[in-house]
């Protein structure tokens, strides 16, 4: 009979026999590490293969210690969450009085969502130099859609924004904060804020898939990412993380309980709290250019699991959630691709052509279907699993992409009608 460990092993192996996977995995249970991997290339260039001592982007995992951040500010009385973030702004930076500081952490102040196709911001101003007047103007500062409090939209204005109040109310930079606040207490050495040019010791660089091969990740300004990404750390310093918060240190019981406090969509402050296995998990995952990410924490049986990637080809969420079922002794299917469906070149040309100028293409390219991205620098091979539902060839895409047909007989694709075949 397999031990848990061989389990983890078994499982971990078959999965990423069909995935291509940068990285590292670490499981720890009551201090004892179950599990650990350390898989693929830091530098292509340099043939330096990843470490367990590799430190890696976070992209989204670093909204919780942004959150907590902000609540170490609650704990001291220098801000109320439950005020007005206004109040918190500098007056450049002035948003709608009836967004507050808990309306941020929570996604649900009701800001306009910049993060879509249409805008230019991803993959556009994105790679710019960072003006953090400018970048508010342009992006943040627009008229809420929605009432605050009204609903959970997942939007990174809102850690940009509480970045920019823990710099206005504390007087430090946000990286200088998180390290004199948080990184020195709890002896997080290996733990910095990416401001994108700072040399960063054993860090491992970012690739994606382009065609068939694997390249490096194009350029972006990190800068832009404040407050809702641009962590660097590794498996060690994450794991001392997850002791802080177990153990509750540096804040009081009553923040601690706000930190923890669900709200909607089952968003805390900067983590997820879902009820399994019959007891509380909070977690967090990062999905950036080259970046995939999850932590999940399970205090009650002191459990902790963290998955960091350097490159797109895993679903870190699958694969986590498949080690976490195997942990709680939970029957786990063997990891799959989706089967392909064999389309003729005539077929596969029949959902061709441009969605959303210069954003969104499907091109037919020596027999093969690409959705090609970023004004045609990258192209993502899909391939068919069903009537007009395509996955990713080289990433564990769970959810296929659908291009249905809308009633006047017009492709459709992420909600947008073809331009031209």
């Amino acid at each position: 009979m397999q031990t848990l460990r061989e389990k983890l092993e078994d499982y971990t192996n078959q999965y990423l026999k069909l995935w291509s996977f940068y990285g590292v995995i670490k499981v720890i249970r009551k201090g004892e590490v179950l599990f650990e991997r350390a898989s693929g290339y830091a530098s292509m260039e340099f043939g330096i293969e990843n470490t367990l001592a590799s430190r890696f982007s976070l992209a989204s995992m670093s909204k919780q210690f942004t959150a907590f951040a902000v609540m170490l500010l609650h704990d001291k009385g220098l801000l109320d969450v439950d005020q007005p973030a206004r109040q918190y702004l500098p007056a450049e930076l002035a948003i709608d009085d009836s967004i507050t500081v808990h309306h941020l952490l929570s996604h649900t102040s009701g800001l306009y969502n910049f993060y879509n196709f249409e805008n230019d911001f991803f993959g556009g101003d994105y790679r710019l130099d960072y003006s953090r007047t400018r970048f508010f103007r342009q992006y943040i500062n627009k008229k809420p859609t929605k009432p605050a409090g009204a609903d959970y939209d997942y939007n990174n204005s809102n850690y940009n924004l509480l970045a920019w109040i823990i710099e206005h109310v504390s007087g430090e930079r946000y990286g200088e904060f998180l390290h004199h606040h948080i990184f020195l207490p709890l002896g997080m050495s290996r733990s910095t804020v990416d401001d994108g040019c700072a040399v960063i010791e054993n860090r491992s660089s970012n690739y994606i898939t382009d065609f068939a091969d694997t390249v490096k990740c194009p350029y972006y300004n990190e800068k832009f990412s404040i407050g809702a990404g641009g962590m660097v750390t590794d498996c060690a310093d994450l794991y001392k993380w997850y002791v802080c918060l177990r153990g509750r240190q540096l804040l009081s019981s009553a923040a601690y309980e706000r930190f923890f406090q669900e709200n909607e969509n089952s968003y805390c402050y900067g983590l997820e709290h879902h009820l399994l296995y019959g007891q509380d998990r909070y977690s967090h995952g990062g999905d950036q250019l080259g970046i995939c990410t999850y932590m999940q924490h399970f205090y009650a049986e002191d459990l902790c699991i963290i998955i960091l990637s350097n490159n797109e080809g895993i679903n870190q969420y699958r694969l986590g959630h498949a080690l976490a079922d195997i942990l709680h002794q939970v029957e786990v299917k063997a990891p799959a691709r989706h089967t392909e469906l064999q389309l003729s070149e005539s077929s596969l040309r029949a959902y061709c052509g441009t969605y959303l100028a210069d954003k969104i293409q499907i091109e037919l390219i020596g027999g093969k279907l690409y959705f090609t991205r970023f004004t045609g620098n990258v192209h993502i091979e899909l391939y068919p699993v069903g009537d007009g539902e395509f996955v990713q060839r080289y990433y564990d895409q769970l959810h296929p992409y659908r291009i249905t047909e809308n009633a006047q007989g017009e492709k459709v694709f992420f909600g947008y009608t073809r331009l031209a075949p």
